[in-house]
């Protein structure tokens, strides 16, 4: 029985990079559905799930920060969102949002199909433990709770959602409480080796994963920043 091929949607209003890439992919065994615009991709996704999105910044009708954003408000879907080299300030925003990963254009073809297969290794780690594959027990550290069979996060028994680039760096730094972990340790932790991503994407991240803990914990501050040297988790 073959397996089941994984499908990647591409949104970007560029027909030109949606034909190229779409060729790229669909030639390494993938199924892709395209979108130029926002709106048609939310509506798309809505009615037909995907492994994995890829999302331009800047498309008419709904920009990917809005897709992004709500995207997120119901799925941990993996993203990786696309940027020109110009936009710094959009790739943090696109972050702190809840996107996985992030290529500036212009963009290799081989380097964004390296980032999906890394990104879908990660996610399906997480699917196969829910399913009974491997499971290694749940992480508990003070008020936290780290279920990897069900990719299921908890902090006092609320339910806290993460995607599995923050669910991966919160397991990293609780498992070591007290230990720092430079930002190359937490790259290394979330992306895999030899994926290069700027520290500022870590800072992100963390970020991100501080303001969905305080939302249901104002006073949580068990992740500490050690300026120039990296995060460390602080347990009760």
């Amino acid at each position: 029985m073959e397996p089941t091929k994984q499908t990647i949607v591409l949104v970007d209003d560029d027909r030109n990079i949606l034909t190229s890439v779409q060729m790229t992919l669909e030639a390494e065994g993938f199924i892709v559905r395209t979108y130029t615009d926002g709106e048609s991709a939310l509506h798309g996704l809505s009615s037909r799930p995907a492994d994995l999105a890829v999302l331009d910044i800047k498309m008419p009708r709904m920009d990917g920060m809005e897709l992004l954003q709500r995207l997120r408000a119901r799925s941990q879907l993996p993203i990786i969102f696309l940027s020109s080299k110009d936009e710094e300030v959009d790739q943090l925003m696109g972050l702190r949002l809840g996107a996985d990963d992030y290529i500036t254009k212009p963009f290799s073809q081989r380097l964004l199909l390296e980032r999906i297969r890394a990104l879908l290794r990660r996610n399906e780690v997480s699917r196969s433990e829910a399913a009974g594959v491997s499971p290694t027990g749940t992480m508990v550290r003070g008020g936290l709770s780290l279920d990897e069979t069900r990719h299921q996060c908890l902090w006092h028994g609320r339910d806290i959602q993460l995607t599995v680039t923050e669910f991966l760096l919160v397991k990293a730094l609780a498992a070591r409480p007290g230990l720092v972990k430079s930002r190359d340790q937490l790259i290394d932790a979330a992306y895999g080796e030899n994926i290069y991503v700027d520290d500022r994407t870590i800072d992100s991240h963390i970020k991100r994963v501080r303001k969905k803990f305080r939302q249901v914990d104002e006073e949580f501050n068990q992740i500490e920043t050690l300026y120039g040297i990296g995060y460390r988790y602080k347990e009760e």
